[in-house]
C-alpha cells in the first residue's frame, strides 16, 4: 500500500511540458478576453481541462464567444420579460422549425413547465393550485418502465402520478380519462419496448400528447427538428450542452397551445410552479445566439477535428503495452467520439479510479469519466491543443504503474 501511495504522489506531481501553452490556447479559445481579477484564484477554486464531457457538476460546456457578447448587451438594457421570451421564442421556432419554442431555466425545468402546461392550459386558477390540488384536472402520465430516471422528478414536481408500462398493449390499457400525458426519455429509445414512432402514433390514436427528453442530444443538429417533425407535441434540450448557450437555460419546443400554457405557468408571473424558474434576458437573449451559432457552424469540420483529437489520445495509450483503448460514439445523447481507456491489470498496477484521481489532482487538473473498468474521456469540451496535455498524463501516468 505505501508504494502504492508513493506511486500516485509521484504521478501528481509529474512535470508537464507545455502546460502553460496549453493555458494560452484555452485563453485564445475565449476571445482572449482581458480578466482583471483572478476570481477562481482567489476564491481557493481550481479550474481543470475538461476531458469528461457536458457534465452539470462539471460546469458543461464553455458558451460561444457570441453568446457571451449577448449576455453583456443584454445587461445593460432593459426590455419587458414577456415581450422579450415571445420574440425569441418566434425567432427560435423559425430557426429550428416548429410551431414555437420558449427558453427556459436548463432542460428540466422544461420538463416541469410542459408539464405544468399540459395540466392547466391557459386557466390562470389551474395554475395556482398546482402541485397540491390538481381538482378538475388530468392527474396521470405514462411512462416506460426502461425510461424511469431521475429526470422524471421533474414531471413529478407537478403532483401527478407516473404510471409504467412495458408494452404497447400496456400502454393502451393504461390510457384513461386520467391521462395527462406521455412521457418519452429519448436515450433510452434503444431499450425500451416501445419506440419513438410507435410512441407518438399511440399518443396520436387516443389524443394525448407526447413528450419527448432530448437534454443532450445535440449533436447531430438534425435532432433539433427530427422529433418534433416526428410527431411529438413538446421536444426539450439543455442550452448548456453541445449547444454551448448559458449553462442554466434550456429550451422548449413544440405546439403552439402548449407553449403558451407554459409561460403561464412560469415566471414572471406570480403563484406558480415555474416562479423560481426564472429566465433572465441575459440567458434569453443568449440561448437564441447560441441557437444561431450552432446552426451557423461546420459540423463536419468540427466532428473532424475531435476524432483527430480522440485517436492522439487513443494512440498516447495504446503506446503502454497492456492498455487496450477503445474509439467509440455513443449511439444517442453525447453522440460525439469518445474513448473508453482500459488494460490488463496484471502488466498496470493501477485502477481508474486512481487514474482518474491522479489526472484530477496533477498540473493542470484533468477530468475524467468511468466506471470500475476504464477511464472514459471525449474531447468536444476541450479547446483546441488541450488534448496534447491529456495525452501527455495519461501516457505518463500509465507507463509510470507499469511493472
Amino acid at each position: 500500500m505505501t508504494k502504492r501511495r508513493d506511486l500516485l504522489k509521484g504521478l501528481m506531481t509529474l512535470p508537464l511540458v507545455g502546460a502553460m501553452a496549453g493555458q494560452e490556447a484555452f485563453a485564445s479559445g475565449n476571445s482572449k478576453r482581458e480578466i482583471e481579477r483572478d476570481f477562481f484564484k482567489e476564491l481557493g477554486v481550481r479550474t481543470f481541462i475538461n476531458a469528461a464531457g457536458t457534465y452539470t457538476m462539471l460546469t458543461a460546456s464553455l458558451p460561444h464567444p457570441d453568446v457571451i457578447k449577448a449576455i453583456n448587451y443584454a445587461a445593460q438594457q432593459y426590455v419587458r420579460l414577456e415581450e422579450l421570451q415571445e420574440k425569441v421564442g418566434e425567432r427560435i421556432a423559425e430557426l429550428l422549425n416548429c410551431e414555437a419554442a420558449m427558453v427556459t431555466a436548463g432542460a428540466a425545468s422544461a420538463i416541469t413547465l410542459g408539464t405544468a402546461g399540459v395540466l392547466t392550459g391557459d386557466d390562470p386558477q389551474k395554475a395556482i393550485r398546482i402541485p397540491n390540488d390538481l381538482t378538475g384536472m388530468k392527474s396521470e402520465v405514462i411512462i416506460q418502465k426502461s425510461h424511469r430516471v431521475g429526470y422524471d422528478h421533474a414531471i413529478r414536481n407537478c403532483g401527478i402520478k407516473l404510471i409504467e408500462v412495458e408494452t404497447r398493449k400496456e400502454m393502451e390499457a393504461a390510457i384513461n380519462e386520467k391521462t395527462a400525458m406521455m412521457w418519452f426519455y429519448n436515450n433510452n429509445n434503444p431499450v425500451g419496448k416501445i419506440k419513438d414512432e410507435e410512441f407518438v402514433a399511440i399518443g396520436k390514436k387516443y389524443g394525448i400528447p407526447t413528450f419527448n427528453d432530448c437534454a443532450a442530444d445535440v449533436p447531430p443538429v438534425e435532432n433539433f427538428w427530427k422529433h418534433t417533425k416526428m410527431g411529438f407535441d413538446l421536444v426539450c434540450f439543455s442550452g448548456g450542452k453541445g449547444i454551448r448557450g448559458p449553462q442554466s437555460a434550456g429550451l422548449l419546443l413544440g405546439r403552439k397551445d402548449l407553449i403558451r400554457a407554459a409561460l403561464r405557468n412560469t415566471s414572471p408571473n406570480g403563484d406558480t410552479i415555474g416562479r423560481g424558474m426564472k429566465v433572465n434576458k441575459e440567458e434569453i437573449l443568449g440561448m437564441l445566439v447560441a441557437v444561431e451559432a450552432f446552426l451557423s457552424k461546420d459540423h463536419q469540420a468540427e466532428w473532424t477535428l475531435w476524432e483527430q483529437q480522440v485517436k492522439m489520445i487513443n494512440d498516447a495509450a495504446a503506446s503502454v503495452s497492456g492498455v487496450k483503448p477503445e474509439i467509440h460514439v455513443p449511439e444517442i445523447a453525447n453522440h460525439v467520439p469518445a474513448i473508453k481507456i482500459r488494460w490488463d491489470a496484471a502488466k498496470i498496477k493501477i485502477t481508474p479510479d486512481e487514474v482518474r484521481s491522479a489526472l484530477r489532482n496533477g498540473h493542470p487538473s484533468i477530468e475524467t469519466m468511468g466506471g470500475a473498468d476504464s477511464v472514459d474521456i471525449t474531447t468536444w469540451m476541450m479547446t483546441p491543443g488541450e488534448e496534447r496535455i491529456v495525452s501527455k498524463r495519461i501516457r505518463e501516468i500509465l507507463q509510470h504503474a507499469s511493472v
